[in-house]
């Protein structure tokens, strides 16, 4: 069962994938930072000094002033800020996904639309054609 697992694990494919997820996993944390930390502010900015991370509806009947408050309290919330950020987040990275994908298809396409070499004959084919050459020269 061990000798099956590490043939499993080993195969090229398994570790392509795990490579993948890891580097998926920390392009999707720049991509929030770069969200949160550098889109939404010029955003928030421009609404009139909106923080989105700190957007929520509170659904108790107390009121809070911060989110942080809420929340720590133990607050029922509907935080819709944070739900624009992760909406925006998935865009971009959907974005960054379909201009790589979109690259790769491009480079693949060239590659198929380069003329194959035409087949070379067989063995048997040229000896055939040899035979042939040779007897139209001699007579």
């Amino acid at each position: 069962m061990f000798n099956e697992f590490k043939t499993f694990a080993m195969r090229g494919n398994v570790v392509d994938m795990a490579v993948g997820i890891i580097i998926g996993g920390a392009f999707g944390k720049i991509i929030s930072s770069f969200v949160s930390d550098v889109i939404m502010p010029p955003i928030g900015l421009l609404m009139g000094n909106v923080d989105f991370s700190q957007l929520f509806i509170n659904l108790s009947e107390t009121s809070y002033e911060s989110l942080a408050l809420a929340q720590e309290a133990g607050a029922p919330t509907i935080n819709y800020g944070v739900f624009i950020n992760t909406v925006l987040d998935f865009i971009i990275i959907a974005f960054a996904i379909f201009m790589v994908i979109r690259g790769m298809n491009k480079m693949k396409k060239k590659e198929e639309e380069k003329p194959a070499e035409p087949a070379k004959p067989s063995e048997e084919v040229q000896l055939l054609t040899e035979i042939r050459d040779a007897l139209n020269n001699r007579g």
